[in-house]
């Protein structure tokens, strides 16, 4: 089983960035691919981005690509999420989640999930 842990969010202005952390650990953690995710107050988990577990091609949701970049360490077993930009919009909880397999970004498909980290974008 892996276990997730997220860090990076925080409060900034319209116009900012910030930088999320999620560290995996657990058995095989590198087998995976991995998923971002976000979830607003009374709004649907949406899915933001996936890397591939084998040649760590990223897919994105086309409403978020060229503002969100995901990128990841092998050997620091960790995943990144780069948000520029932002939008009070992408006030939300983020999440990561490891998937067996291809990219996905439906969450009823990856198997666990950490606690996530509070995104507030406000003036």
């Amino acid at each position: 089983q892996v276990q997730l842990v997220e860090s990076g969010g925080g409060s900034v202005q319209p116009g900012g960035s910030l930088r999320l952390t999620c560290v995996v650990s657990g058995s095989n953690p590198n087998f995976y691919s991995m998923g971002w995710f976000r979830q607003a107050p009374g709004k649907e988990r949406e899915g933001i981005s996936c890397i591939h577990y084998g040649d760590d091609s990223i897919t994105y949701a086309d409403s978020l690509k060229g503002r969100f970049i995901m990128s990841r360490d092998r050997p620091k077993n960790t995943v990144f999420l780069q948000m520029d930009n932002l939008k009070p919009e992408d006030t939300a909880v983020y999440y990561c989640a490891p998937l067996r397999g291809l990219c996905a970004l439906v969450g009823d498909v990856y198997e666990s999930w950490g606690q996530g980290t509070q995104v507030t974008v406000s003036s």
